[in-house]
Order: structure tokens, then C-alpha cells, then sequence
């Protein structure tokens, strides 16, 4: 069941692109599939609930010790949901909004690429392999912020997006290589496992650092939280999707899912709870002076991921399940916003709030 849930909005961005047909047509594809997904997390939440992790381990790389490993458990069980319920609004949602001019098949190809992106960095149980599915989800969302091609704008927000995670990324993967190293396995439940391994580690100040660059610059953290203002050139069905539910969020999915392996120490909680109050203090303070909505949003956005950095960083459980509460809590209304924000421009013509 895992595999197939990853493999369906793959699958369904394929099948969009070969047939290239109507804005009616590619949504029900879409639409589909991301309502077969959830079908499909659904039945597993039983046995997720229960404590149990269904999983799925094929050999990829067999002779440097990593596997095409997917596992369901409970916080991949979380985060796979909210990306399959709030891509079906989405799908919904841009089914309405797009503009006959509009390519729906690329639109919703490039949406369903970017979904099965995401579902493969959170159901991934090898770190290597989730640096894989994180770089899809930063191509996909290249693919989706320049999907006008004809506004510069667009294709300029797109370029520094592509950038700024991008860059991000190649931390990660030098981190996570660290990681592997020193736990002597790529298997996401042997580096949970040796926490205090990792954290006894020489290497650990480096491997921290690698990993935080990448999830800071996914999740616009301070200094890296100017892309995600630029890339509200986007379509709004991909504001609401991309910048606020799902790709932004990948960057605190990382943190809390490494939590058990990198946090305890000094340098842990004063590195990510400065940088969580800074980005959630700058984002509150440009949001109040924005007139665009999309662009108070925005800023919004930046704010609240700061928020939920500040308290995984304060490094307490009480603190992690607020962290992971306003995680979804977030996601659902500020997907909201953004549509609501987009149905405004849509009749109106305008986002100026004057």
C-alpha cells in the first residue's frame, strides 16, 4: 500500500501529459488520484494507530547499503495526509480557477509531480533516498511558480526559488551522507536509533549545520526567507498548495523528523530557536506593511514557520506537539486564505488591499 500511494499521482501525471486533454478532464485525473491515495492512507491508519510501521523495502543500491524504502508511520501517516487531503481541495479548487488560456494538462501534471514528490520525502525510509524526493519537490515547484512563462515575474520568483533550495539541498545531501557515515546505515530507523551516537560524534557540529541549512532554506527561515514572497508570481492554487501546506513545510518535517538524532544539545536549541524567533518576528513585522494580499500571506507564512521552528528548537515534548499541532493547524487555514485570496483577484482584477 505504501508503494502504490506513492506511485499513483505519478502515475497520474504521466497519464495527464500523454493525453494532453481538457481542464475537465486532466482535474478528474487528478482529482482521482489524490482521493485513491487517501483511500489508501486511510486503511493503513489502523495499524499506523496501533503503533505498528507497514513498510516496503526494495534493493536499490544494495552494494553501498541503501533501498527504495517506504514506511508509514505515525508522523509520514500525518504529513502524507495533509498532502493528499489539501491536494484534492487544490485540485478542486484550480479545476475553477484557471483561465481557458491556461495549459490544465501541464498545470496538473506538474501539480501531480509535485505531490508524489512530497509523498516521497515524507513515506521515505532512507535518508538518501528523501534528499532524492526533496530535490524532485524543488524542480517540481521550479515547474509550477514559473508555470506563466510569459510574466517575468514568474519566471524570476521560479529562478530564485530553484536557487535558494537548490543550494539548500546540496547541504542536506552533504549532511546526510555525514549522517549515514557516522551511524554506519542510511536506514531512517538505524539513525533514530543512534542518537547518542550521532550526538557523540565528532562530526556532529558539521552534520547538524548541513542538515539545518537545508531545512532552513526550504522552510524560508531567516536569512533565506526572501524567495517565498518571490514566488507569489505563482498561480494561487499553487500558493495555496506549494507555499503554505506542503513544500515549505518540508523543511520542519525534516527537523522534526531528525529530532530524536539531533537535538539535546546546547548549539541544537540556540542555532534553531534564534532563527525560528527572528524569521517569526520579521515575517509578523513586513506582513503588517503589505498591501497585496498574497503578499500578506506570504510574510504570514514566513511568521508561523518561524513559529514552529522557535518551538522545536525549545527542545521540550510539550513544545514538539505544538509544533506539530500548528503544523497542521497552519496548513489548513492558510491553504484557505490563499484561495480565498485568489477568488478576490479572480472577480476583482485586483490583490491591492487599498
Amino acid at each position: 500500500m505504501p508503494g502504490l500511494i506513492l506511485l499513483l499521482p505519478f502515475a497520474a501525471a504521466l497519464v495527464i501529459a500523454l493525453l494532453g486533454g481538457s481542464r475537465r478532464q486532466s482535474a478528474w485525473i487528478a482529482g482521482l488520484a489524490a482521493l485513491a491515495g487517501l483511500a489508501g492512507l486511510v486503511s493503513l491508519t489502523p495499524a499506523v494507530m496501533s503503533g505498528q510501521t507497514p513498510t516496503i523495502d526494495y534493493p536499490w543500491l544494495p552494494q553501498v547499503g541503501i533501498g527504495f524504502v517506504l514506511r508509514v508511520d505515525g508522523l509520514a501517516w500525518m504529513f502524507a495526509m495533509m498532502v493528499l487531503a489539501i491536494g484534492a481541495l487544490v485540485v478542486l479548487y484550480a479545476a475553477y480557477y484557471l483561465s481557458p488560456r491556461d495549459s490544465a494538462s501541464r498545470f496538473f501534471a506538474y501539480l501531480m509531480l509535485f505531490m508524489g514528490a512530497m509523498l516521497g520525502l515524507v513515506l521515505s525510509g532512507d535518508i538518501l533516498l528523501m534528499v532524492l524526493f526533496w530535490e524532485v519537490t524543488s524542480i517540481a515547484s521550479f515547474l509550477l511558480i514559473g508555470f506563466w512563462t510569459q510574466r517575468r515575474d514568474a519566471r524570476q520568483g521560479a529562478r530564485m526559488a530553484l536557487t535558494v533550495t537548490g543550494l539548500g539541498g546540496m547541504a542536506l545531501l552533504g549532511g546526510a551522507i555525514m549522517l549515514g557515515q557516522v551511524v554506519g546505515s542510511y536506514r531512517l530507523e538505524d539513525i533514530l536509533a543512534a542518537g547518542d551516537l550521532v550526538r557523540a560524534s565528532r562530526w556532529y557540529p558539521a552534520i547538524l549545520i548541513l542538515i539545518l541549512l537545508g531545512a532552513f532554506t526550504k522552510s524560508a527561515q531567516f536569512p533565506f526567507h526572501f524567495w517565498l514572497p518571490q514566488a507569489m508570481a505563482a498561480p494561487t492554487p499553487v500558493s495555496a498548495y506549494l507555499h503554505s501546506a506542503t513544500m515549505v513545510k518540508a523543511g520542519v518535517f525534516l527537523l522534526v523528523r531528525l529530532y530524536p538524532v539531533l537535538s539535546g544539545t546546547e548549539l541544537y536549541t540556540v542555532t534553531v530557536s534564534i532563527v525560528g524567533a527572528t524569521t517569526l518576528l520579521i515575517g509578523a513585522w513586513i506582513a503588517i506593511f503589505q498591501h497585496d494580499l498574497k503578499g500578506l500571506l506570504a510574510y504570514s507564512t514566513i511568521s508561523h514557520l518561524g513559529l514552529i521552528t522557535l518551538l522545536l528548537g525549545l527542545s521540550t515534548p510539550l513544545a514538539v506537539v505544538a509544533a506539530l499541532f500548528h503544523i497542521l493547524n497552519h496548513a489548513t487555514f492558510k491553504a484557505s486564505l490563499f484561495m480565498a485570496a485568489g477568488i478576490i483577484d479572480h472577480e476583482t482584477g485586483t490583490r491591492d488591499m487599498r
